[in-house]
């Protein structure tokens, strides 16, 4: 009998019992794997069939092979291969969840499974997917998402703030040429007066830098609106691979919660802060990053607010579901 095993949605087999029982007890095979052979009608808990232990124990089930069976939508290949064999009681993670060989016809009959079934929802999807194939054990995941490092999304945050401050380069390089009082801007209640000298100051600039610098900072501010809108990355994001996805739907998210509240509304806020003081704005964003890294799914206070999840970026989560008529 050819036992067929699953983890976070790679698909290994077949092995034998006695291979089964070998890798249960080294504990490379865990009890929330999933398991389907010959006389089961779905995949199932590998601790459900074992009453949680590290022993499977087949009683009345048949032994004869497995010819292409198809479970839950999810076509079972056998494959013929010397390595897994009786005899071989040695058997390697690598080769339990890595990318099993399959014959040219056998995949051609894989995709076209996939294909017919693909706006199905079967009970236990165990399919190969790029996502599941690229992890690390370090990562996080969500479903089919692998969620982003915290580094990453500090990296991303980092390099969009180095390229608003190329943008006013030709300005800060003028304002150092001036005689500037900044006293003025440290009066938290008075800030007419603070907008005033602001604007005399802007009007002493010459035209040609103050207009370089409005274009600058503009045109970063659109091309960031760009990839946000169309990608769900800012470009400090998409630099780093790394994507902002809707909490339920794992595709992206709507207009209203990526310009509205993830980029316009924090935009507004965080200028608010680090017009008062620098300091409070960067404790405002390690309080964000700090709750980030101590919740399961990576979830700061942004995406508390907009109801997002902040991923390694995929192609698939571009793609728009059909919508239900």
């Amino acid at each position: 009998m050819q036992i067929f095993l699953a983890r976070n949605n790679v698909q290994a087999g077949p092995y034998t019992l006695e291979q089964l029982n070998i890798m249960l007890a080294s504990g490379e095979v865990l009890l929330d794997d999933l398991i389907w052979h010959e006389g089961l009608d779905q995949w199932q808990r590998v601790g459900n069939l074992t009453n949680n232990q590290t022993v499977y124990r087949i009683n009345n089930v048949p032994t004869s092979d497995v010819n292409d069976s198809i479970v839950n939508n999810v076509t079972i290949f056998p494959e013929n291969n010397a390595n897994n064999a009786q005899g071989d009681k040695s058997v390697s993670l690598d080769r339990l969840y890595g990318k099993p060989e399959r014959s040219k016809d056998s995949s051609k009959n894989a995709k076209m499974d996939m294909t017919a079934n693909r706006h199905q929802t079967p009970h236990h999807n165990v399919s190969l997917n790029k996502s599941a194939l690229n992890k690390s054990s370090k990562d996080k995941v969500v479903g089919d998402l692998v969620l982003a490092p915290i580094m990453s999304r500090i990296l991303a945050t980092a390099i969009n703030g180095l390229l608003y401050i190329l943008a006013i380069i030709p300005l800060v390089l003028a304002l150092t040429k001036m005689d500037v009082d900044y006293s003025k801007f440290q009066n938290i209640q008075n800030m007419d007066v603070a907008y005033q000298y602001s604007m005399t100051l802007m009007e002493s600039l010459p035209s040609s830098t103050l207009m370089m610098s409005q274009v600058m900072v503009f045109g970063l501010f659109a091309l960031q609106l760009i990839f946000i809108t169309l990608r769900g990355q800012s470009l400090g994001k998409l630099l780093t691979g790394i994507r902002v996805v809707d909490q339920t739907t794992h595709r992206l998210p709507s207009f209203t919660k990526l310009v509205g509240m993830r980029t316009l509304f924090l935009f507004i806020i965080y200028n608010l802060l680090f017009s008062f003081t620098s300091f409070l704005g960067f404790v405002i964003v390690a309080i964000h990053y700090y709750m980030a890294a101590k919740s399961p799914e990576n979830i700061g206070w942004h995406d508390k607010l907009a109801k997002t999840l902040v991923v390694k970026a995929d192609s698939s989560q571009l793609v728009k579901e059909p919508k239900i008529k």
